[in-house]
C-alpha cells in the first residue's frame, strides 16, 4: 500500500462519499472533538492542579515556623519493635510559640537525650508542632506529579467518553445496516440470514 493511499483509508471520514452516513459524520466529529478537549483539557488541568500543589506548598513554608524547644525529661532509649529510619524517639519537650504562649509535647528526639538539651522543631501559626515544609526539590516533584496525574486523568476522561460515544454510535450504525437489509430482503421477497 502506498503512503497516499494510507492517508486516503486514514481520513475516509472526511471526503465526500456516496455511502457515507450522518453517524460516519457525527463519529468523526467526536473523534476529532474528543482529542481535541483531551489534549487542551488535560493540559489545562494539570496546570492548575501545579499551580495548586504549589501554592500549597508555598502556604506551608509560609506558615511554619523553626523553633528552639528544650527537652523535659530524659528521652528513652530505642526501642528495637519501634524503630524509626531516623532512630529518634518520642521525648516530652518544652517551647515558646511565637505568639509567647508557652506549649509542652511530644516530639522526635535523639534516644537518651537528657532533659534541658534542645532541639528544633517546626511549629505552624497556632503553635503546635508540625512537620518540616518540604524542600524545594520536594515542591518541585509534587507539582510536576500533581500536574501529570491531573493532566492525565482529564485527558484520559475525555478519551473515554468519547470511546463510548464512538460504541454508541457503532451500534446505531449497525442497527441501521440491519433495517436496510431486512428491507432490500423483504422487497425481493428472500431472506439473507
Amino acid at each position: 500500500m502506498k503512503a497516499s493511499e494510507r492517508v486516503t483509508v486514514r481520513w475516509w471520514r472526511w471526503r465526500r462519499n456516496a455511502l457515507k452516513r450522518r453517524v460516519d459524520v457525527v463519529e468523526a466529529w467526536v473523534v476529532l472533538g474528543g482529542w481535541v478537549l483531551a489534549l487542551l483539557g488535560g493540559l489545562v488541568a494539570g496546570v492548575m492542579a501545579a499551580s495548586a500543589v504549589e501554592r500549597a506548598a508555598e502556604r506551608q513554608r509560609a506558615e511554619s515556623r523553626q523553633v528552639t524547644a528544650v527537652v523535659v525529661e530524659d528521652a528513652p532509649g530505642p526501642s528495637p519493635a519501634r524503630t524509626a529510619s531516623d532512630h529518634r524517639v518520642w521525648g516530652k519537650v518544652r517551647w515558646t510559640a511565637p505568639d509567647g504562649s508557652t506549649h509542652r509535647e511530644e516530639a522526635r528526639v535523639a534516644p537518651r537525650a537528657p532533659a534541658g538539651s534542645t532541639i528544633s522543631v517546626w511549629v505552624n501559626r497556632s503553635g503546635d508542632i508540625t512537620s518540616r515544609p518540604v524542600s524545594s526539590g520536594e515542591v518541585w516533584l509534587h507539582t510536576a506529579m500533581g500536574g501529570a496525574l491531573a493532566g492525565l486523568f482529564a485527558g484520559g476522561t475525555v478519551l473515554a467518553a468519547a470511546w463510548l460515544t464512538r460504541l454508541a454510535l457503532d451500534r446505531r450504525r449497525l442497527a441501521q445496516w440491519d433495517a436496510e437489509w431486512e428491507r432490500i430482503d423483504t422487497r425481493r421477497g428472500w431472506k439473507t440470514g
